[in-house]
């Protein structure tokens, strides 16, 4: 009867859900009259809407329902990598990047990363190269998709394809009229619901602490001693200290420099604002961050990681959580319904930002330099409205196929994609911010080895492992196995990348400096 009263009761909330975005959606896009409104706005925001909407931009389902997937699958390993150590790189990357990266953004009058980075280094090559990377945050897209679909099908109680296409037609229907001036004020309500989750989540299982932390760790390893370990020496993305701090570390420097991260600073008006937008914005991550701990929690309450009878997929483990954890009750089942608000804002906040970068830079740094005659703003808007119809297509054939036949989780797709895009975005993006002459060939060679080192390290060196028995040292482990880990692929990307575009820079600091 409680779990009939969960889904008529979200039936009405989505609804509801649905009437305010779609008030704001409008209130927006009256104001969208041209590319540039769509892409950074044309309102004055508050410091605190625009550090509350990056907040809600940088967390997606992935930080309230894949990574406490993968926590409860493997324990305290996974709350090091997603609680801490990423956590941690990330929000010092993001406080020591954005300033200067809003001041060269001012400037350039950018409007994507792909045109700062072609407009720093004066190329319209290196800009199409990183507008078609761009594509890859695609793999981001259909995660979101997957998640929010997961929690909405079992709320709702349908049929998955019907909820993916549903959710699909809406949330890019509307992206697709609003823009930046909408997505602030629905990124803004969305932060806010899930502040509030974020608390309702963490304290959801206080009940086992009843005998303190170890006793915690302790119930953990009664279910698998693993589990209260500081690696899994068993898993796919914890192994070792290597996977799990400085692996994590390296991407969580990096991840800030995606689209919907780095250019979030540009809807601030005055640099005052600056310095109030950050601090928002980090306490906010640091509760979101937190969340993947509940993980635990649905460890706890699915042992055997079965429910009701049905063995939990990655992705499936949080949404069953909610429901076994808030119905039993009118109290509980009123929990259980912001719970499932706050765990779609997580999604659509992220999926928001993600749909209108990546149609913009289809359009700005793609279509337009491309096309043979000068396009018009009500052109390039009629296109950018075709670019997020073709992206809901490829969303719902993708995210179907991540449905019926997963690998692990749609994490490791969406990591995969998302890590080798931002890995090829950082050198130029750092040199471009903190070298104040530097020849474009440096950063363009870190972007093209780069992405070579990313692929060959997730694809052809796990196929010469196999083929021909090749042993790499320490590193062969995580060249094994039908499943890898994404952030070793893109860690190391880095790392060589970093050493390239230093190498070529100082070859060419003397001579372009004389030119």
């Amino acid at each position: 009867m409680e779990t009939q009263t969960l889904v008529a009761g979200t039936w009405v909330l989505i609804s509801v859900y649905a009437v305010a975005i779609l008030f704001f959606v409008i209130r927006g896009a009256l104001k969208t009259q041209s590319i540039s409104d769509f892409a950074i706005g044309n309102i004055q925001f508050s410091p605190v809407a625009v550090g509350l909407s990056l907040a809600a931009s940088i967390t997606s389902a992935a930080t309230f329902v894949v990574n406490p997937g993968f926590i409860a699958n493997y324990g305290i390993s996974g709350v090091l990598s997603f609680v801490v150590f990423f956590p941690m790189a990330a929000l010092i990357s993001l406080v020591v990047l954005t300033k200067s990266f809003r001041k060269y953004g001012q400037q350039t009058k950018a409007l994507t990363l792909a045109q700062w980075i072609g407009d720093r280094y004066s190329s319209r090559t290196y800009s199409l190269l990183m507008a078609f990377m761009s594509l890859l945050v695609i793999t981001f897209i259909v995660l979101i998709a997957v998640a929010l679909t997961k929690v909405l099908s079992k709320a709702l109680d349908i049929d998955e394809m019907y909820v993916l296409v549903g959710l699909v037609i809406f949330v890019f229907g509307y992206i697709m009229f609003g823009g930046a001036n909408s997505m602030v004020y629905t990124n803004t309500i969305q932060a806010g619901v899930m502040i509030v989750v974020a608390i309702i989540l963490l304290t959801s299982g206080y009940e086992h602490f009843k005998d303190g932390i170890d006793g915690f760790i302790e119930k953990l390893r009664n279910i698998d001693p693993v589990l209260g370990e500081t690696t899994n020496p068993g898993s796919l993305l914890f192994r070792d200290y290597y996977e799990i701090i400085f692996a994590q570390i390296i991407v969580g420097i990096a991840v800030v420099v995606q689209p919907h991260i780095i250019t979030k600073s540009l809807l601030l008006k005055s640099d005052k604002q600056v310095n109030k937008f950050l601090t928002v914005a980090v306490i906010a991550e640091v509760l979101f961050f937190s969340v993947a701990f509940t993980g635990l929690y649905a460890r706890l309450t699915f042992p055997d990681l079965t429910f009701m009878g049905e063995p939990l997929k990655n992705d499936g483990i949080i949404p069953a959580y909610v429901v076994a954890a808030f119905s039993q009750g009118w109290v509980s089942v009123s929990i259980g319904l912001i719970v499932i608000l706050g765990l779609i804002s997580a999604g659509l906040s992220t999926l928001e930002g993600l749909i209108q970068s990546v149609s913009t830079t289809i359009t700005s740094d793609i279509v337009k330099p491309l096309s043979r005659k000068k396009l018009t703003e009500k052109q390039l808007l009629a296109i950018n409205k075709l670019a997020i119809v073709g992206l809901a297509v490829i969303t719902i054939v993708v995210s179907w196929d991540q449905i019926v036949s997963p690998k692990l989780s749609v994490g490791i797709l969406a990591q995969n994609g998302v890590y080798a895009y931002f890995s090829a975005a950082f050198i130029p993006v750092l040199f471009g911010i903190f070298i104040k002459k530097v020849d474009f060939r440096a950063p363009l060679a870190a972007t093209i080895t780069s992405i070579v080192v990313h692929f060959s390290v997730y694809y052809l060196l796990p196929a010469l492992v196999a083929e021909y028995n090749l042993n790499f040292g320490f590193f062969t482990k995580y060249l094994t196995g039908v499943v890898r880990n994404p952030a070793i692929a893109a860690s190391t990307a880095i790392i060589v990348s970093t050493l390239v575009g230093v190498i070529v820079h100082q070859a060419t600091k003397k001579k372009f400096q004389e030119n």
